[in-house]
């Protein structure tokens, strides 16, 4: 085909879709646009996924009535001074553009010495202004998202999960921002209600309390970076980096991996392998040590210097943790007298091996011998042990036993994020006997649960039920499961050579005996022949080997 230059009207469509590809795009270009404007209340309205309408209103300082015509024109804007030194969230001029083309928009604003506001409608290249009464600040509002656009609209997300999406942006911007007041109502339900306060209590809005009651705050300075925010103890981590937050200059982004990693390193021994902490933490920089127009979507920055920023950040965790007594200690070995009447463990079925208790070890770790000549020893992490136990016990009974409907519903605080998994999960839930019941206002009742879980004897039971249900894990059910089997299950202290020889039993009649719910091993092996190399010895087993048979004769005829 020929080259031929595209008409007017495509590339303004092409245009807008690079800023505004989906309601998310816009949501957060006027939550930037509200920030830079000083506001101290935002507070955010979806319909429909913001496909159908979308809201955002500020208290900030407003658009003067002279300029109100110029915001919607395409690279208008009153925040850039140098491309080399951008000192705003947003600097492009073409959010409110890309917005009227993409949609409906309608603008409405006032500064606060100014009598009466102004009202603007736009779409594509047509616009329309009048006065109104309005408070101070600034209303924008798009409706039919896309509405002319059809291929377009076919390809954006459920409205659900677009919500999902929006709850957790707002949550972001809410975490970094902590002294604002921040309210998202999706399709009429309020989803996140923050109250000005500091990064604790931030964390508190959006993770819950018992999250904000175990993080630390931290504000230090290393050269030119100075790092402000909260990092959570120790003993409040994840298996995964999503609750690792970070802005640059206010700017909520995807950080590189080396400072996600430079806030593990901080941690050092502090933070078991494998595991990452919950932090929220604001990165203010130099303005020309920053590129912002790296990303379409802004959620990446470019950084001058990254490894030597990596390396500010680590020691400014490190500092940070260093003031509080964190570090445990070391187990002691204990081998208690034997018990009597224990009978040796044998195997019902499958590759685990027959043992012989032999004692205990910090009272958590039984120790056994092979019993299959070889001389090995075993030592089984009775915990681990019985939290598999205690999980395939669940799973079975969660499958056979019907639910339990609660004689009085249980009134429950949802997060966020929860109200938004409640919307997509509650068919599934109610097929495990799990009935939660949205109530309005962050609040939900719990009507029925599963029989197979009313007997347990576990602290807060409704509460982690409800919690781990409609939490971020990639198997709800699984990830329930294995925390029902771990608040019960044996601990260290109370194991006694019974307990953990009952423990073992059934182990070996479990499906799957070699790991925990979690994936940790339940049982380790220590080769007789390595103990022996390590003493300097020979093994047993090495003497009918090859040249060891030669040396064994030889030593047999001396």
């Amino acid at each position: 085909m020929p080259i031929r230059i595209l008409s007017p009207e495509v590339a303004r469509q092409i245009a807008a879709g690079e800023v505004v590809s989906r309601p998310l795009d816009a949501v957060r270009e006027l939550i930037d646009n509200a920030l830079d404007a000083g506001a101290t209340r935002i507070e955010i309205e979806l319909e429909g996924g913001g496909l159908k309408a979308l809201r955002v209103r500020d208290n900030g300082a407003g658009i003067p009535e002279d300029q109100v015509s110029l915001a919607p024109l395409r690279h208008a804007t009153s925040k850039l001074e140098s491309v080399e030194r951008v000192v705003t969230l947003g600097f492009r001029g073409e959010a409110l553009w890309a917005l009227g083309q993409a949609g409906r928009l309608r603008l409405t604003t006032r500064p606060a010495a100014q009598l009466g506001a102004v009202q603007l409608d736009a779409h594509a290249d047509a616009q329309e202004l009048r006065r109104v009464s309005a408070p101070a600040g600034t209303s924008v509002s798009i409706t039919e998202l896309f509405g002319h656009l059809p291929a377009r609209l076919r390809t954006q997300a459920a409205p659900a999960a677009e919500g999902r999406e929006a709850t957790a942006l707002v949550s972001r911007y809410a975490l970094h921002h902590p002294g604002l007041h921040w309210r998202l109502v999706v399709d009429g339900e309020t989803r996140l209600q923050h109250a000005p306060g500091d990064a604790r209590g931030a964390v508190g809005s959006v993770y819950g309390p018992l999250s904000s009651n175990r993080v630390l705050k931290v504000d230090a300075r290393a050269g030119t970076l100075r790092l402000e925010g909260v990092l959570s103890r120790p003993e409040l981590t994840r298996p995964r980096r999503d609750r690792m937050h970070f802005a640059v200059n206010g700017r909520p982004v995807q950080a590189p991996p080396e400072l996600e990693r430079a806030v593990i390193d901080g941690y050092a021994e502090l933070l078991p392998a494998g595991q990452a902490p919950l932090c929220v933490l604001n990165l203010t920089l130099p303005p020309e040590d920053v590129n912002p127009n790296v990303h379409p979507a802004k959620a990446h920055v470019g950084l001058a210097d990254l490894p030597a920023l990596a390396e500010g950040l680590r020691l400014l965790v490190a500092q940070a943790l260093s003031t509080h007594p964190l570090a445990g200690q070391l187990p002691s070995l204990r081998v208690p007298a034997p018990a009597a009447g224990l009978v040796n463990a044998a195997p019902a079925s499958g590759s685990f091996p027959a043992l012989r208790p032999l004692g205990i070890l910090s009272e958590l770790y039984l120790l056994a011998e092979g019993q299959e000549g070889e001389g090995d020893l075993w030592i089984v992490d009775v915990h681990a042990a019985h939290e598999r136990v205690l999980y395939e016990r669940l799973t079975h009974e969660l499958e056979a036993a019907p639910a339990l409907e609660l004689p009085e519903p249980e009134l429950l605080h949802l997060t966020p994020g929860q109200l938004s998994c409640l919307h997509e999960r509650g068919a599934e839930l109610r097929g495990w006997g799990l009935d939660i019941e949205n109530f309005g206002a962050g609040l939900a009742r719990l009507r029925s649960l599963p029989a197979a879980f009313a007997a347990l004897k576990v602290p807060r039971l409704h509460e982690l039920i409800v919690e781990t249900a409609l939490g971020d894990a990639p198997d709800p059910r699984r990830e329930l499961l294995g925390r029902l089997a771990c608040a019960p299950a044996l601990k260290a202290g109370h194991v006694t050579l019974e307990l953990g020889n009952r423990t073992l039993h059934a182990l070996m009649a479990c499906q799957q005996p070699w790991a925990c719910p979690h994936g940790r091993p339940t049982v380790l092996r220590l080769s007789e022949r390595d103990l022996a190399h390590a003493f300097g010895r020979r093994s047993a087993r090495d003497v009918a080997r090859g040249r060891d048979v030669v040396e064994a004769k030889v030593v047999r005829e001396d």
